[in-house]
């Protein structure tokens, strides 16, 4: 597996919390954040990669040259900027096979590699996003679906109630086929580019470009209009650093992610047949001091979403087991509680997981035999669920009262912990 890392950003929109480094290398939870990035194209079999570099060129050569890391690199140099399409072609010329991967160096969207497909000269790993603003929209129709004529059904940029049921329902790894792009505007839910390209050298052809040229405006766009760009659309994690506000959010969301992803790995070869969740803190962010008291206030943990349909597809049952104190102090009420727990099943079910049971305690006494650790939420599930075994059980949870609960219980614990 060759990938190129466009890793030569003059990061400007940085500079107000990063100096004199390159946007790749900005810091995030003690470590670069290029270190995130290769972390995950090692974990997906990169042999080969090769690193467009230019300002602060220097740094990022250290930083590779310092650190071990388990494949071959090379580094494409630009001595002038050369714009995103001359960066792209100049590090295509040190790569050896047809098949090579390009991702940005300042955005960590983790889709899984080895499942893209070359089918086109060009495909574009999308996002699907809700209300925003900052990324312009793709514009798709399946790839065997609907006419060419039914484009004319995108000319809103892909807004909610505004294009076909098909399209409406794209899921997790779905091909289709890029038909152009537009602008920057606030959108409701479409297809953002989340910069993760699959290329086939074989039917790419850049050498009547000039030396410098935009990969977007001058590859991607003109692409498009004679559907020659593919798209796979991914539901990964996505994040941008370009910001400050998002590059605040990735201090604690990177080392999140890394948590979900290798408590999910933990559990998913526990050898169990009931999988016990644990909400805040394992599900969703934890609002410290308070609690979440109404869906606004929800935010799921990086990677969840992902990982549930994992879940779902190894364990026959997954209950929740949730200290919910608020609604016992006045906080909040039940009702509030279940409008927050029908939205989160409305998600789950939406990325394709699933959870069978959900049981909160809202007690404010620690002897009231349901509020964690005691055991009678676990007991509860057996009573509807006979067949569950403690010996047979696993809790994934992020604190010591989930620790006891699982010990009371006498089923395994995982900690899921990124403080």
């Amino acid at each position: 597996m060759e990938v190129i890392v466009l890793a030569g950003g003059l990061g400007t929109r940085l500079r107000s919390v990063v100096h004199e480094i390159p946007k790749c290398l900005a810091p995030v939870a003690g470590r670069p954040f290029l270190g995130y990035l290769l972390d995950w194209l090692a974990a997906q079999g990169a042999d080969h990669v090769v690193f467009s570099v230019g300002y602060l060129k220097e740094q990022v050569i250290s930083y590779l040259q310092d650190n071990p890391w388990p494949f071959a690199y090379d580094f494409a140099v630009e001595d002038t900027p050369l714009g995103t399409g001359g960066g792209i072609r100049l590090a295509l010329s040190l790569c050896r096979e047809n098949h090579v991967f390009v991702v940005n160096g300042d955005t960590f969207y983790p889709v899984e590699l080895t499942a893209m497909p070359f089918d086109h000269p060009i495909t574009l790993a999308l996002k699907p996003m809700k209300d925003f603003d900052r990324y312009g929209t793709v514009i798709i129709q399946p790839a065997s679906a609907l006419p060419a004529a039914s484009e004319n059904y995108f000319s809103q940029g892909f807004a909610k109630n505004q294009f076909p049921e098909a399209i409406a329902n794209l899921t997790h790894a779905d091909a289709v086929q890029v038909v152009g792009f537009q602008e920057k505007k606030h959108c409701e839910e479409g297809l953002i580019n989340g910069g993760v390209y699959a290329i086939d050298r074989s039917g790419l052809d850049l050498g009547s470009l000039p030396e410098k040229f935009s990969f977007e405006k001058e590859v991607l766009e003109p692409g498009a209009a004679i559907r020659e760009i593919g798209g796979w659309v991914s539901n990964a994690y996505f994040i941008d650093i370009g910001i400050p506000e998002d590059y605040g959010k990735a201090q604690w969301a990177l080392p999140a992610w890394k948590a979900v992803k290798e408590a999910s790995e933990a559990v998913l070869k526990a050898s169990a047949q009931t999988l016990f969740l644990d909400r805040d803190g394992v599900l969703n962010r934890h609002i410290c001091p308070g609690y979440v008291t109404r869906w606004s206030e929800w935010e799921w943990l990086p990677g969840v979403l992902e990982e549930l349909p994992r879940w779902a597809a190894i364990f026959p049952r997954i209950v929740l087991v949730s200290n919910q104190r608020g609604v016992g102090k006045g906080v909040m009420t039940d009702e509030d509680l279940s409008r927050v727990h029908a939205q989160m099943m409305a998600d789950i079910l939406e990325a394709g997981g699933r959870i069978d049971l959900a049981l909160y305690c809202t007690s404010v006494s620690d002897e009231d035999p349901r509020r964690k650790p005691n055991t009678g939420m676990f007991r509860e599930a057996q009573a509807l669920f006979p067949e569950i075994d403690a010996k047979s059980s696993v809790m994934l949870g992020d604190t010591q009262t989930d620790a006891a609960f699982a010990e009371n219980c006498g089923m395994q614990f995982i900690l899921l912990n990124f403080s």
